[in-house]
């Protein structure tokens, strides 16, 4: 059969090394599998597959260092992954029975208990058989800490299996967002990214697993690891088993371009992935490591784990050239180097330079404030009402007294500024049913994240002052203490920081402890996000498309509003509803369309004006190499296609979430009320962009250079010094 397009010269910037054991470990997997009776009479391999597959050789490309026990160890989980992954196909996808896929996964979690010594259920078939055993095998030697994220990870490659069978009974292509977060689940490599932390023996230190630079490193390796399966494995999974989850039939129907065409630009997706390992890895993970005050073995660890993820990307690599599993006609032949050796991948220099070099560059070398014009707009075609709070004006009212009282007018703002902004239009559109205290209070919350956001870049962008910003995160965050709300007010110091600890006073007061821990989470994430936009602009560097997309959620403050929209709902509905995938795809989809309408709206004023990187636009612009109008209608594409998605859920996942959560009619009627919240929620936004004196080119001062610096001294470093003068930041 021909192949359907040419693979891509990939980038592979580091070599793959061959574990010696690995004979050892292919005999030894042979008999485990037939042990474990996943061989003859399983109906789904024989012996000559599992030789085919050659499982033995990606675990010895992919793990490189480790002993031979270890390889034959790490050799069996990959081969119950992929032998689960097939059982589940040939079973439940191509029968399409979502109600026994759905009871087959439920029976697998108890095999994996956090205590090692607890009972385990009898198996019943070989993926049960398998995991019981490897189980008992592996959590002894790992902390409790990586048992539950490790079977966390596991169980979300399990489930997700059945999100894939529901796309494949609708003959629904997911869009590029959901594809990438839910592949990420299916695909496995978050779970690959754990055993990476046994193999090398190189467990992260629970205190930095889940912060930002490790978590990127382990997504951007997740990426790139299933980008690479996906166009290596596209003639098989969509031509011969009529598979949907695939990225390059994915961006086929997205981009509505030639099967070869999609195949380039989701090896370019998989170039940037790579580089934003190499960012991270590079200009994250060193500084938390200091901040967090990691010793000199538990940096050792976190150092060994992001060598081990590369040695892995390098190692699979390898090994989809040589696997009976995919399209890899001729490659290893057909290479231009003698004798295409070991390795030898990452010293094909078309794999450095090229396409690779010519993404990277253009990531490096946008010149800030390039003139653009006025902003294009779309014709958006948002299908939800707008309804209106009848306090809206009694709230601008009272929102603009308090940001008066609390110093916001004094510089970067003044109150005509304020009150063409209107952020309790905003907040009427956003909560029509709140009362006007209520609403009050979402328009101060409004707008002192706005303030605070403009803040940022004028005080600590413009002087690359990132030391300064930290600092300021860290006394923002001390106006906010769990155990006494109001007491934040006592360390406060200046405009900002007064006024974050007189919300948050009126606001977590009267919360209990564990909203009140959420809410702290969720304002965390949004300061902490704001350095990553510092970071940004430290390096000159347009974001990674898939980076920026994720972590614009954060910097629009999207969790936080969200956040106390679901608290209103805390009394009907669990908690545990809230932290499904549905529910936070639906969230998700919701927050992306709002962050990229702003970013259509912004644009003038954050490029032009500002000289901003971090834009939705920029990103588009710069990862396709295209113009803006090309750039503006791919986000508009986008967005319609996540407003899809929140619908598609709505209408067929939601009905089967409160199925299965038992939900009665109280329950359920407080479930519409959190999605017309959602909705509502856009419909307000909308709103508040096209009547607000914010983006509108008649708001934007002529020349370059930041509105908010109408006033004070002028020259090269006037406005930091006047800025920090004000507000006591410190400069420098």
């Amino acid at each position: 059969m021909a192949q359907p397009f040419v693979l891509p010269d990939f980038y592979v910037p580091y070599p793959a090394r061959l574990n010696p054991h690995v004979e050892t470990a292919r005999g030894h997997t042979r008999d485990w599998a037939r042990a474990m009776g996943m061989l003859e009479g399983s109906g789904i391999w024989e012996e000559a597959d599992l030789q085919a597959h050659d499982y033995a050789l990606l675990c010895a490309y992919t793990h490189p260092d480790c002993d031979a026990e270890t390889l034959n160890l790490v050799t069996d989980w990959y081969t119950w992954v992929f032998f689960f992954d097939d059982h589940f196909l040939e079973t439940f996808k191509r029968s399409q029975d979502r109600a026994g896929g759905k009871a087959y996964l439920d029976r697998l979690p108890p095999f994996m208990p956090a205590d090692p010594a607890a009972d385990l259920p009898g198996p019943v078939n070989p993926v049960e058989a398998g995991l019981a055993d490897l189980w008992r095998r592996t959590v002894p030697s790992m902390s409790e800490a990586w048992r539950v994220r490790f079977a966390e990870a596991t169980r979300h490659l399990l489930y997700a299996s059945l999100w894939e069978l529901d796309n494949i009974d609708e003959g629904r292509v997911a869009n590029p967002v959901e594809y990438i977060e839910m592949r990420r689940k299916v695909g496995g490599a978050p779970w690959s990214a754990g055993l990476v932390e046994f193999a090398a023996g190189a467990e992260v230190p629970e205190r930095v697993a889940a912060a930002r630079p490790l978590r990127v490193l382990r997504d951007s390796f997740s990426d790139a690891v299933h980008l690479r399966n996906d166009l290596f494995s596209y003639q098989r999974e969509v031509e011969d088993e009529g598979e949907n989850s695939n990225g390059v039939l994915v961006l086929e129907r997205f981009l509505d371009c030639t099967p070869q065409e999609a195949a380039d630009t989701v090896n370019d997706l998989l170039t940037s992935r790579l580089q934003q390992f190499e960012n991270t890895a590079l200009t994250e993970v060193p500084p938390l490591c200091l901040e967090q005050g990691l010793g000199p073995a538990e940096a050792a660890a976190v150092a060994a784990y992001t060598k081990g993820l590369q040695d892995w990307q390098s190692g699979g690599h390898e090994w989809h050239l040589r696997s009976s599993r995919y399209m890899n006609e001729g490659l290893v032949k057909g290479s231009s180097l003698p004798d295409r050796a070991i390795g030898t991948s990452a010293l094909d220099i078309r794999t450095l330079f090229g396409r690779p070099a010519a993404v990277r560059l253009r990531t490096l070398t946008h010149t800030p404030h390039e003139k653009v014009g006025p902003s294009l707009l779309p014709e958006f075609d948002l299908p939800y009402p707008l309804h209106l709070s009848p306090h809206h004006e009694e709230a601008k009212r009272r929102s603009v007294e308090w940001a008066e009282r609390m110093g916001l007018l004094r510089d970067i703002w003044d109150r005509p500024m304020l009150e063409g902004f209107d952020f309790a239009l905003c907040a009427a559109g956003l909560d029509p049913d709140a009362t006007v205290e209520e609403l009050e209070s979402s328009a101060t919350w409004l707008t002192w994240g706005t303030y605070a956001d403009d803040y940022y870049p004028l005080v600590f962008g413009r002087t690359r002052d990132t030391i300064g910003a930290r600092a300021q995160n860290d006394r923002l965050k001390a106006c906010m203490p769990l155990d006494d709300p109001a007491a934040g007010a006592a360390s406060a110091r200046g405009p900002l920081e007064a006024g974050l600890a007189d919300l948050w006073a009126r606001t977590a007061g009267p919360m209990a402890g564990p909203a009140r821990e959420r809410l702290r989470q969720a304002m965390d994430t949004m300061l902490d996000s704001w350095l990553w936009e510092l970071h940004n602009t430290d390096q000159n560097r347009v974001p990674d498309p898939v980076d920026y997309i994720e972590m614009r959620r954060c910097t629009f403050g999207s969790e936080l509003t969200m956040l106390l929209a679901r608290l209103r709902q805390e009394a009907t509905l669990p908690p545990e509803l809230f932290r499904t995938d549905t529910v936070r795809s639906l969230e998700r989809a919701v927050m992306d369309y709002a962050t990229l309408l702003n970013d259509l709206f912004s644009y003038q004023k954050e490029i032009e004006v500002e000289g901003e990187l971090n834009n939705g636009a920029l990103v588009v612009r710069s990862f396709f190499g295209c113009d803006y109008p090309t750039a503006v209608s791919m986000i508009h594409d986008l967005m319609r296609s996540r407003l899809s998605q929140y619908e598609h859920a709505k209408t067929r996942e939601v009905p089967r979430l409160l199925l299965d959560f038992g939900l009665d009619t109280r329950g359920r009627a407080a479930f519409r009320s959190y999605l017309g919240e959602l909705e509502d929620w856009l419909a307000g936004i909308l709103n508040w962009h096209r009547n607000a004196r914010r983006y509108a080119a008649e708001d934007l001062p002529a020349g370059a250079g930041s509105s908010l610096l109408r006033r004070g001294p002028r020259g090269l470093g006037t406005s930091a010094a006047r800025l920090a003068a004000a507000y006591g930041a410190p400069v420098g």
